[in-house]
């Protein structure tokens, strides 16, 4: 199964030069990279990210992530996948831009936002 991470151009672009990462400002303060369900992306595209440019959506395998990918119950009741080590460039299936549009990101094509 695949989960979503938005990173900020120079936070990717730093997991692309590091190799690893702790994440953003808020999965530094939580203890934990903050993951979304492809279900769940969107909502936090518009949530967490709204009219910011330069996003980049970043596809991880959840099989990748062995015992360190827990889900835990957070916004609406939902259960969201939060990882608690660093995230490793190794962990990346793909990564896309997420530009930012007039009616709000654009997700790639044939992105599945619905179940």
């Amino acid at each position: 199964m695949l989960i979503y991470k938005i990173f900020r151009a120079p936070e990717w672009q730093a997991l692309r030069a590091e190799g690893t990462t702790l994440g953003a400002p808020i999965d530094l303060a939580d203890g934990y990279v903050h993951f979304s369900t492809a279900q769940q992306a969107e909502e936090t595209a518009a949530k967490h990210f709204a009219g910011e440019d330069h996003l980049f959506l970043v596809a991880v395998e959840t099989d990748r992530l062995g015992d360190a990918l827990k889900w835990e119950v957070s916004r609406g009741g939902a259960e969201f996948p939060h990882l608690y080590r660093e995230m490793r460039m190794e962990d990346v299936a793909w990564a896309q831009p997420l530009p930012l549009t007039e009616a709000g990101h654009a997700f790639p094509p044939g992105f599945a936002t619905s179940a």
